[in-house]
């Protein structure tokens, strides 16, 4: 008990200062009158006086944390701060069941999009608000944010920020204190944020519907406001600037900050991810187009352009906005879209999945392995840009691309078990795990999650939190060795 003691103590903090997330939503809900301000004030309560009992209960325990106390206390914050996030839902909501909201909050605090709602359009505008909030904090991790705080709490946070920084190159420094690099990340996504919403605004749609898609799109998480998604607006110009946005949350933040800094646009062309980026979603939105008019779904090739677009990018970068059933399209065009997901977005970005830079990293492994085996004495080095990758890190993304694979055949094979048709289930795994959204079949983007059992939302959360949190830094908690002495 005294080992874990710190970690509560800090844990308290965070709970405390997340209680201040419910503010917007409250002040929202006082101005509109739209009835939902005691679920608020409910939740500002239980959450702030949680954290104080513990904090009264922790609070001989301080002291700096270890590099295992980082990964239990970010284990911790994420599974903790969904049970707290259920509060307005269970309140408002009161057939919710306990299950359903928790998958909720953990699908809005992990940017995912998954939902069991339905009946969006007629819930309060401070409910689907906070819906969303969750998204726009967890996009770019809870974690970092504390980073910022903590230093003024007098706590430390290098060991928070390498375990949930989501890049396999953790130990590269923005600035030199982990406390500014926080802060320099938030200032952009604040910036970016702010952009997207007037953006949407000016582009049609009310300030209410404009907050809700920018926490979304930003935070590449994929909740709206309407059952419909994007199609509910039917408009051209919104579906441009989500996807403008899109991509650029899709892309590594660090980039972001470093171009800011610097005042200049050299930071992207030194981004070896960039150039894969788009140069794999340029080609899959122009392939699928000409694929789904050639199918005959679409007749002329500009709507085929528009719908293809629209949904491969949203897909591919984890948005899992929509603007059309997909799930109806030929099953050659989804089935791929879910695969872009796997690995498009970049690391250090708010999307899902194993990164594009893992990709690239796994493509030119296996390259370097095919001229060994003709040139069996060369020394070939994998290279990103101009820098030469020790066989470390590549050993390190292999060992993370067999437990990514293995968690989707383990967790596909689970769901089928329980009832769930095998299409049902793998799409659905493979749409939590990399925190996109929709899958396909009994649970596509016309459809919600309402459909499985508690169980089977029990596994989806779990996916969710596991594809979160890359994976290691969960599964490290779960073994017998992290808890011995």
């Amino acid at each position: 008990m005294s080992q874990i003691l710190p970690v509560v103590h800090i844990l308290s903090k965070v709970l405390m200062l997340f209680s201040a997330a419910f503010l917007l939503p409250l002040a929202i809900s006082l101005g509109l009158e739209d009835g939902a301000h005691r679920a608020y004030d409910e939740a500002i309560v239980v959450t702030f006086l949680s954290g104080v009992v513990l904090w009264i209960f922790s609070r001989r325990g301080k002291r700096e944390l270890h590099t295992r106390d980082g990964f239990l206390l970010v284990v911790m914050i994420w599974t903790i701060l969904p049970l707290f996030s259920t509060i307005p839902l269970l309140s408002y909501i009161p057939d919710l069941s306990f299950t359903d909201a928790y998958f909720e909050a953990v699908s809005g605090l992990t940017a995912t999009g998954a939902t069991v709602l339905s009946g969006l359009d007629s819930l309060p505008p401070s409910i689907n608000i906070w819906r969303t909030q969750m998204h726009w904090i967890g996009g770019m991790g809870v974690i970092v944010l504390v980073v910022a705080v903590l230093p003024m709490l007098g706590v430390g946070g290098r060991q928070l920020f390498k375990a949930e920084t989501p890049t396999p190159m953790k130990d590269s420094k923005l600035t030199p204190r982990m406390a500014e690099t926080a802060k320099g990340l938030w200032l952009v996504y604040v910036i970016f944020t702010a952009f997207c919403f007037l953006a949407l605004w000016i582009g049609g749609m009310s300030w209410v519907d404009a907050l809700v898609h920018a926490f979304s799109v930003m935070s590449l998480g994929g909740m709206s406001s309407h059952d419909a998604s994007m199609a509910y607006f039917d408009s051209v110009t919104l579906e441009i600037i989500v996807m403008v946005f899109a991509l650029i949350a899709g892309i590594s933040f660090s980039t972001h900050f470093m171009a800011f800094r610097m005042r200049n646009l050299l930071a992207y062309r030194l981004d070896a991810e960039i150039r894969w980026y788009f140069g794999v979603l340029g080609a899959s939105v122009l392939g699928l187009a000409f694929y789904l008019q050639y199918k005959g779904f679409y007749l002329d090739f500009p709507e085929a352009l528009r719908y293809a677009a629209f949904n491969t990018i949203a897909i591919a970068t984890t948005l899992g906005f929509s603007t059309t059933d997909f799930n109806v399209w030929p099953y050659f065009a989804p089935l791929f879209m879910l695969f872009l997901s796997s690995f498009v977005a970049g690391s250090g970005s708010t999307g899902g999945g194993i990164k594009m830079l893992r990709a690239v990293l796994l493509y030119k492994q296996v390259y370097r392995e095919l001229i060994k085996l003709i040139h069996p004495n060369a020394e070939i080095h994998t290279k990103i840009g101009q820098q030469s990758v020790p066989n470390k890190i590549i050993y390190a993304v292999l060992a993370f691309l067999f437990i990514y694979v293995a968690s989707i055949v383990i967790l596909s094979f689970i769901l089928s078990a329980s009832g769930l048709d095998v299409f049902t289930a793998f799409t659905a795994v493979v749409a939590m795990v990399n925190n996109t959204g929709p899958g396909l079949g009994q649970v596509g983007p016309a459809s919600t999650y309402a459909v499985l059992t508690d169980f089977q939302t029990w596994v989806c959360s779990f996916a969710m939190l596991l594809g979160r949190l890359e994976f290691f830094t969960l599964l490290v908690v779960l073994t017998p060795v992290f808890w011995r002495k």
